[in-house]
């Protein structure tokens, strides 16, 4: 199937076709022993998960594990539809996630408030999980995949407080979620992952210290695909983190609105590289990580430091941005 690519060690990218588009979110198989599937995508990408894993030899009764790096949908929007489709599977989620995928009312309400009519082209709802199924991790903790191999977790907020990070035992591969932002693989740009409400710069530059520090021999982005560059890769999207927060500041400091602050934001930090590639690439991306709805997670990161500033908005006002 051309969702799957083979990355050794037993473990497989699966291509979601989150929206439509290829490329944007993967979820990862490690078959081994115990399959374990880490993030499903969202809801609307559960039959192209499920068809990719039963491609794999993954039937309904072979999958022991579900684990999502965080709650966000399009990570884990699909975890109701992949634990249905497959009984025996346990759904692994840092606690401060596991409620809302035991009952998503809040979470999908939510992203309703902020997405509007794109849910239903780009995510779906999250259907509710038997909580006897849901594992709750601590800040560490150790994911069994058999035969001595273990996925080590330990927490990596910044970009969400219910994040982890994941590390292979056997391969050495760490499974990143976005707490190292978004790896565009046809260019090699890194892009920052800071939406609101959780975006904070001092726990995401901590996070990402840790990644360095574990030394990982490749680095697994959800969005997207293998890096082994590992050094080079974590030290850009620090640097470049570190640079959209700074824009973000210049443009309280000039009293600029959202909308000034995100086209500035967008004009200053737009890649040559992406560019060329055309129109429908950026609008990829975009789709993914807005601009806007990064320069207001990190414009209400910076009320909390700097005091309010005007570039502050709501999730709502980031909709029609």
């Amino acid at each position: 199937m051309d969702t799957i690519t083979e990355l050794g060690g037993e473990v497989f990218e699966i291509d979601t076709r989150m929206g439509g588009h290829s490329g944007i979110t993967a979820g990862y198989l490690i078959r081994g022993d115990r399959p374990c599937l880490i993030e499903t995508g969202t809801a609307l990408s559960a039959p192209t998960v499920i068809e990719s894993l039963a491609a794999l030899g993954i039937g309904p009764a072979d999958l022991s594990t579900v684990v999502v790096t965080h709650i966000h949908l399009d990570h884990a929007g699909g975890v109701g539809d992949i634990a249905e489709a497959f009984p025996n599977a346990q759904v692994v989620v840092h606690e401060r996630g596991a409620r809302h995928l035991v009952d998503p009312t809040k979470l999908v309400a939510s992203a309703r408030r902020v997405f509007g009519s794109i849910m239903d082209t780009m995510f779906g709802d999250l259907k509710p999980t038997d909580a006897a199924r849901v594992v709750a991790l601590g800040d560490i903790g150790t994911i069994d995949l058999g035969g001595g191999r273990v996925l080590e977790s330990f927490h990596a907020p910044g970009h969400a407080s219910h994040h982890v990070g994941l590390l292979d035992s056997a391969t050495g591969d760490l499974y990143t979620g976005d707490a190292a932002g978004v790896y565009i693989p046809e260019t090699a740009d890194v892009r920052p992952a800071t939406p609101p409400p959780d975006f904070d710069l001092d726990l995401a530059l901590s996070s990402m210290d840790r990644m360095g520090h574990i030394a990982p021999s490749r680095l697994l982005f959800s969005h997207y695909g293998p890096v082994t560059d590992v050094e080079d890769v974590l030290g850009r999207s620090r640097e470049e983190l570190i640079r959209w927060v700074e824009l973000v500041r210049q443009a309280r400091t000039a009293q600029m609105d959202l909308d000034h602050a995100v086209a500035m934001v967008a004009e200053r930090t737009r890649s040559a590289r992406l560019a060329e590639l055309g129109p429908e690439a950026d609008a990829k991306w975009e789709a993914l990580s807005s601009t806007a709805s990064n320069v207001v997670g990190i414009s209400r990161w910076l009320d909390s430091v700097d005091g309010p500033g005007s570039t502050s908005g709501d999730a709502a006002s980031v909709r029609n941005s």
